[in-house]
């Protein structure tokens, strides 16, 4: 039950002055393979120049009706293999295959990883013929990827080259698989069964994850298996899908993950703003800092700059809650299609900063793309390219391929979803060293701050000090140190500046919780409280 606060404030101010090199203009290069059909949500890997793509879907972006959204015969039912040096490519149909692999296999929204010549595949979204339903599917596949595409070029039979299980754990789709070490991370995603309503009419089942799932994976012999898994859960900072998930080289040398943004927030519509680094040793929520031009899952390239310690992450278009009309951050909750190209970067002091580039994509294209790194390049093993190592002027770091395009910026709002596409262009990036360029520097600064007294405590009342730089609203929650949440409500009646108020922990039995306020809809304050 929400509980709802009434609560007055007094003023405070704020002020941020931060900074950024980035010495390289983009180009983007069109390139267009005859006959190759738009695809987007799909999974891919790559060997010797040659890149394999498997799943996805060829239509635009879903309907809003439920008999006419996610339809079968939009699914990819093909596997290709793409050489764009020589602008050929080649297919061959899933239907070859054995009924649990073609179904999976012309899924969308997977989780995916190249592991060295293997391509994992977990879940994904699409109709089953053998369920007579829309389902997530409950399996890991994996490919061997230089074998296939030889198949697939030469025409030869593919079915030797994948091995399949099922496990109810890995029924995910829209989350992002990595991997850190020798176990991999199902980060974020949900599981989704039934025909999508966006009026959350009853033709569905959805269950977030609201997690990270940590498992080994046995590849070596006939048949797959995973090995000590576990969870990790925070159904406040972790309650996400359809985002993107950046490698990350980290300030002190250590390789990881970032989550960015990704959707829906608990108590309404919106993504979320602020990040979480994922490291070995855990997650943190970074909830200092709100990134605003890229929200949903797009093509991303990752860049580390070794002898300045930044580490760059360049978004390549999409869909985002907000945009630049001109000098104007525009918000629009609509959440529309954008033409945007940014920056976040990372500071040797683990600090960071968002940009918007100079440059824009050619149209309202980016959403549910990949992008497929150069891999002749300087990269470290979890692909982020070395970008202090690279001496030429210019150079490729890789190729935005496929994804969504829209002819204008909200179709899915007005019902006019059969006018966007599976974009068939291919765009090589290129950077080009000049001088530094001029972009727009974001505030990216969570205003908003909170205190809690005593703490540790050994009353179920806490006094909560905070401040409100500006009235708006504030919803909370309480949750447990194994991601669970305990309580949730609104704060009401604000005035602007500081305050103080008395807040019940509601007589939990745990020795430690944590108290989550949400201002705005947007900035995140968490404070751990132990309880005697």
């Amino acid at each position: 039950m929400r509980t709802i606060y009434n609560i007055v404030f007094f003023l405070f101010a704020s002020t941020l002055f931060s900074q950024s090199t980035f010495d390289y203009q983009i180009q983007l290069n069109p390139i267009t393979i005859p006959n190759f059909p738009g695809i987007h949500s799909y999974a891919f890997a790559q060997h010797e120049g040659k890149w394999l793509i498997v799943g996805g879907r060829v239509d635009g972006i879903h309907a809003r009706q439920p008999f006419n959204s996610f339809p079968a015969s939009s699914n990819n039912t093909s596997i290709f293999v793409v050489d764009v040096a020589t602008s050929q490519f080649w297919s061959a149909s899933v239907n070859s295959l054995p009924t649990s692999l073609k179904e999976q296999l012309q899924a969308t929204n997977f989780n995916f990883y190249q592991d060295g010549e293997t391509l994992y595949i977990i879940g994904g979204y699409a109709f089953s013929a053998t369920a007579n339903d829309h389902i997530t599917f409950n399996k890991l596949t994996s490919i061997d990827v230089p074998n296939l595409i030889s198949a697939v070029v030469n025409g030869t039979a593919i079915s030797s080259y994948f091995k399949q299980m099922t496990d109810e754990n890995l029924a995910v789709n829209g989350g992002q698989l990595g991997k850190i070490g020798n176990t991999f991370y199902l980060v974020g995603g949900h599981r989704f069964d039934g025909r999508y309503n966006p009026l959350n009419n009853p033709t569905y089942t959805q269950t977030y994850t609201n997690g990270i799932k940590k498992f080994q994976i046995d590849n070596s012999g006939s048949q797959l298996s995973i090995s000590n898994y576990q969870v990790i859960t925070d159904a406040v900072h972790l309650h996400r899908r359809d985002y993107n998930l950046l490698p990350q080289i980290f300030p002190d040398g250590s390789q990881g993950y970032m989550i960015s943004s990704g959707v829906f927030q608990i108590i309404v519509d919106l993504p979320f703003l602020y990040p979480v680094d994922i490291k070995e040793s855990g997650y943190v929520p970074q909830t200092t800092f709100n990134q605003y031009l890229s929200n949903y899952h797009s093509a991303k390239s990752c860049l580390y700059d070794g002898v300045n310690n930044r580490m760059h992450n360049l978004f390549f278009g999409g869909m985002s809650q907000y945009y630049y009309n001109g000098t104007t951050l525009v918000q629009d909750n609509n959440v529309p299609f954008v033409n945007t190209i940014s920056r976040v970067t990372r500071f040797a002091d683990g600090s960071l900063q968002e940009y918007q580039m100079p440059e824009t994509m050619p149209s309202l294209k980016g959403a549910s793309a990949e992008f497929i790194p150069n891999k002749s390049l300087p990269h470290f093993e979890n692909e982020v390219l070395k970008l202090d190592e690279i001496t030429a002027d210019e150079f490729v770091i890789g190729h935005i391929v496929g994804g969504l395009s829209s002819p204008t910026q909200n179709p899915f709002s007005v019902n006019q979803t059969n006018t966007t596409s599976a974009n068939p262009t291919i765009y090589e990036v290129k950077l080009i060293r000049n001088e530094p360029l001029k972009v727009h520097e974001i505030e990216g600064k969570n205003p908003f701050t909170m205190t809690v007294s005593p703490n540790p405590t050994s009353s179920n009342i806490v006094k909560i000090n905070f401040n409100m730089p500006y009235v708006t609203t504030i919803d909370y929650f309480v949750s447990s140190l194994d991601g669970k949440i305990i309580s949730d409500g609104e704060i009401e009646d604000v005035t602007l500046g500081k305050n103080a108020m008395d807040f019940e922990l509601d007589n939990t039995s745990d020795k430690m919780v944590i108290v989550t306020f949400i201002f705005d809809n947007k900035f995140y304050v968490s404070q751990k409280v132990v309880i005697r």
